[in-house]
């Protein structure tokens, strides 16, 4: 588990360290490094997502995304592969076209009740050894744990969801105050990003473009788009982070989202226009490997900026 920013004094020498230290530990007792979970197919975070669906008859892909806080278009290929191995069926919402609830087939159940079984046996075969006290001991450290580390987990989670249409006005006002606030621009951006998704709106083709929303606390944390450029590139769109969301990833994983988008659409480039005083969208950009290709001048929204060409391969 990463800690972000200044450690407080302990009287451990290396606390950073000593909970790596135990990372390591519990996930080598469980087997959590092996390449199938409890000698399964299937992987921890595929077994995951069994256990949720188990749990929650007829969750949708955002459902389980937002409960797992796993990256949308990775759980997205997750479900396909489920689905070509007849573990899940997905029936159409009647009340959204757009959305479809998932339920595990007696295939999957069966899955599932296999797992459940082995995690259980595996656990019992921990604790069994143990005196009633070394196990009292055990589970008050872990209920300890627990309290401490769950304001912090309900504190940083978000979770991505498809761009609605009543998204879009909120996204034009936050991102003219925020770029006014934070860079002098002027009401000119306002309009550049209100055209831009009007013509999103206008033009939009399901099968090439989307549009994320990052969720947090039950508001918009963040958004971005892809659109169609051409046949072969897709462009990279308005991503932004609301400041009380940045540092939790949000921008990033925004951005890989777009890039499987992408891949998966058949796009040959990914490519992007952004100005060189944006730093922090600029480090993203250059840590999911895009690469600047051009820059020039410019005077828009009443400053003086360089402008930037960004491309990835895909």
């Amino acid at each position: 588990m990463p800690l972000a920013g200044p450690v407080p004094a302990s009287p451990y020498p290396d606390p950073v360290e000593a909970i790596r230290a135990f990372n390591r530990m519990y996930t080598r007792s469980l087997g959590l490094l092996n390449h199938g979970l409890l000698g399964s197919r299937f992987s921890l975070t595929e077994a995951r997502v069994l256990y949720e669906l188990a749990q929650q008859d007829g969750a949708t892909a955002t459902d389980l995304s937002r409960t797992l806080g796993i990256d949308m278009g990775y759980l997205s290929r997750l479900l396909a592969n489920f689905s070509r191995s007849r573990l899940i069926k997905r029936t159409r919402s009647a009340g959204d076209a757009r959305s479809s609830s998932v339920r595990l087939t007696p295939d999957g159940h069966a899955a599932f009740e296999s797992l459940d079984r082995a995690a259980r046996d595996q656990i019992v075969s921990l604790i069994q050894p143990m005196t009633v006290v070394r196990r009292e001991e055990l589970l008050t450290a872990m209920r300890s744990m627990r309290r401490i580390l769950e304001p912090y987990e309900r504190e940083n989670s978000y979770f991505l969801r498809p761009v609605r249409l009543d998204d879009l006005r909120p996204i034009i006002e936050r991102q003219g105050a925020l770029y006014g606030r934070e860079y002098g621009w002027d009401e000119s951006y306002r309009t550049l990003v209100a055209d831009i998704l009007g013509n999103f709106v206008k033009t939009f083709e399901p099968k090439h473009e989307a549009g994320w929303i990052a969720e947090r606390h039950g508001k918009m944390a963040g958004s971005v788009f892809v659109m169609r450029a051409s046949a072969s590139v897709a462009q990279l769109r308005l991503l932004y982070v609301e400041p009380k969301a940045r540092g939790l990833g949000i921008g990033g994983r925004l951005v890989r989202e777009c890039i499987g988008f992408a891949r998966a659409g058949g796009y040959g480039t990914l490519t992007l226009w952004t100005n060189d005083v944006l730093v922090a969208a600029r480090r993203i950009y250059e840590d999911a490997g895009f690469q600047l290709t051009k820059q020039e001048d410019h005077r828009r929204f009443g400053k003086h900026l360089v402008g930037q060409w960004w491309e990835l391969e895909l």
